[in-house]
C-alpha cells in the first residue's frame, strides 16, 4: 500500500506541474502559436500576436534552393541566350502583384527585392546593361526606388513671403508592371536534354509625369539571380486555388510556373523583336522562337 501511494502522489505531482506549465505558455501572448519565420518587408503590415488559423503550422516554409547539377562546358552541344519579359497583369501572373502575408513576407514580390537589397543580403547592379557590370550604391538604391527628392515653393502663411520645401517621392509598387529575364538555354549531352538557367531578373517601372500621364517604363535595376535563389527560398509564392499548397519563390521559377514572351534572341546585331517588326509580328516572332528552343531538344536526340 505503500508503494502504491507513493506512485500515486508521484502521478498527482506530475499532473500538477503539467498543468501549470500549460496555463503558463496559454497565458503568454506575445509569441503567436505556429507564427511563421518569414521576416515581414513591408513595414505597414503586422503579424499576427497570436495564432491566426485553425491549424498550428510546423515550422516555416524556408527551404534550400532546388539544387543545379553542374554543367560541364564541353557536355554543352547547343547553347542560345534569350530575354524574356513577365507582364505581372497577366492572370497566370498575379502572384507578383499579391500584396502579401504572413507567409509570402507581408509584402509583394518587388519589396521582397528591394528589402533584401536594403539589408546587404542581394547585390544589385545599375541597368546601364545587363551584364552586372555596375553595382549600386545604398544611395543608388534609395533613389531607383523613391525617386530624386525635388522643392518646390509655396506660400508661407504667416509671413506673406515664399518658402522651400523639399518633396520625397513615395515608392508604389504598383507600377512595377513587368520584369524582364535574361537566360541561357543550353542542351546538355551528359543530362541528356535540355537545361534552362535564369541568369538575370529585372523589376520594371511605369514612368508618369506630373499630370498622371505615361510616359514609358524602364527597368529599376538588376538583380544576380544565382545570388539570389536561397533568398527566394525563404517566401512563399500566393496560390489562388489553394492555400496550403504554395511554392517557394524559388520554386516557382525553376518549375516555369510565370507567363511570358520571348522579346529576344542572341543575334549578329544585338535587336530586340521589335526594333524591325511591329507589334503583332512581335508576338508571333515570340512564339515562333519558343517553338523553335521546345523542339532542338527533339532535333539534337535525332541528330
Amino acid at each position: 500500500m505503500n508503494i502504491l501511494s507513493a506512485y500515486k502522489s508521484v502521478a498527482v505531482a506530475v499532473l500538477v506541474l503539467a498543468g501549470s506549465s500549460v496555463f503558463a505558455q496559454g497565458s503568454k501572448t506575445d509569441v503567436p502559436v505556429g507564427a511563421a519565420s518569414t521576416q515581414a518587408v513591408n513595414k505597414d503590415w503586422l503579424p499576427s500576436r497570436t495564432n491566426d488559423g485553425a491549424y498550428d503550422r510546423i515550422g516555416s516554409h524556408a527551404v534550400a534552393p532546388i539544387a543545379w547539377q553542374r554543367i560541364r562546358e564541353d557536355d554543352i552541344l547547343w547553347k542560345k541566350r534569350v530575354w524574356r519579359e513577365i507582364d505581372t497583369r497577366e492572370k497566370q501572373n498575379v502572384a507578383f502583384r499579391y500584396a502579401g502575408d504572413e507567409n509570402t513576407g507581408g509584402g509583394m514580390f518587388i519589396e521582397i527585392l528591394i528589402d533584401a537589397i536594403k539589408k546587404g543580403r542581394i547585390p544589385a547592379y545599375k541597368n546601364f546593361d545587363d551584364r552586372f557590370t555596375t553595382p549600386m550604391t545604398k544611395e543608388d538604391i534609395m533613389e531607383s526606388v523613391a525617386g530624386k527628392t525635388d522643392t518646390i515653393q509655396i506660400d508661407d502663411p504667416i509671413t506673406g513671403g515664399t518658402i522651400t520645401k523639399i518633396v520625397n517621392k513615395d515608392f508604389d509598387p504598383s507600377t512595377i508592371t513587368k520584369y524582364r529575364m535574361k537566360e541561357d538555354w543550353i542542351f546538355d549531352r551528359n543530362q541528356g536534354q535540355m537545361v534552362v538557367r535564369i541568369v538575370g531578373i529585372a523589376p520594371v517601372k511605369d514612368i508618369y509625369g506630373d499630370g498622371g500621364d505615361y510616359r514609358g517604363s524602364q527597368a529599376m535595376f538588376w538583380i544576380y539571380y544565382p545570388a539570389c535563389r536561397e533568398l527566394l527560398a525563404q517566401y512563399e509564392v500566393f496560390n489562388p486555388q489553394n492555400d496550403v499548397m504554395r511554392y517557394t519563390w524559388d520554386e516557382f521559377f525553376e518549375s516555369r510556373q510565370f507567363s511570358s514572351r520571348i522579346t529576344k534572341v542572341s543575334n549578329a546585331f544585338g535587336q530586340e523583336f521589335k526594333d524591325h517588326l511591329n507589334p503583332m509580328e512581335t508576338l508571333y516572332e515570340s512564339r515562333r522562337t519558343s517553338e523553335e528552343i521546345f523542339n532542338k531538344e527533339v532535333d539534337m536526340w535525332v541528330y
